[in-house]
C-alpha cells in the first residue's frame, strides 16, 4: 500500500478535485437526502407563492411582475444550491466560473439581438404606398 492510500479523507486536499468530481459532505446544508428534501420543499413553496402572487390580490397589481421576478430569482438560487450543488466553496470554483461564462454568453446573445433589432427598425427606409403596391 502506498502512503496515499492510508490517508483519511480529512487529510486530502479538497481543492485538488477534477471538474465534475463532487464531494458532497453530509454536514453541508445542501448535502444528502435531507438537502434534496429541503430544496424540494423550498422549490414547492416558491412555486406556490408565485401562483398566489399572480392569481390573488395579495400583492398590489402593478408590483406583481416585480414579485414574480424576485420569486423566480429565488427559485433559481434554490436549484443552484440544493440540486446543482453550486456553492462558494473552493471545490466549486470551476462550476461557478462555467455558470458565470454561460450567463455572460446568454446575456450577450439576448442583449445583442435586442440591440440589432432596434437599430434595424430605426434604419429601415419607410415604404411608400406606391412602393408597397408594386411589391410582389
Amino acid at each position: 500500500m502506498s502512503e496515499a492510500d492510508t490517508r483519511d479523507d480529512k487529510a486530502l486536499d479538497h481543492r485538488d478535485a477534477a471538474p465534475g468530481e463532487e464531494r458532497i459532505e453530509e454536514h453541508e446544508i445542501a448535502g444528502g437526502l435531507a438537502g434534496y428534501l429541503l430544496g424540494f420543499g423550498l422549490a414547492i413553496l416558491l412555486t406556490v407563492a408565485s401562483f398566489l402572487a399572480a392569481q390573488t390580490d395579495v400583492i398590489y397589481q402593478p408590483a406583481v411582475i416585480s414579485a414574480l421576478t424576485v420569486l423566480a430569482i429565488a427559485q433559481m438560487g434554490v436549484h443552484l444550491v440544493f440540486f446543482l450543488h453550486i456553492t462558494t466553496g473552493p471545490d466549486n470554483t470551476n462550476n461557478v466560473l462555467a455558470l458565470a461564462f454561460g450567463v455572460l454568453i446568454v446575456a450577450l446573445v439576448v442583449l445583442g439581438s435586442i440591440w440589432i433589432m432596434g437599430h434595424l427598425n430605426q434604419n429601415m427606409a419607410a415604404v411608400t404606398a406606391h412602393q408597397a403596391a408594386t411589391m410582389p
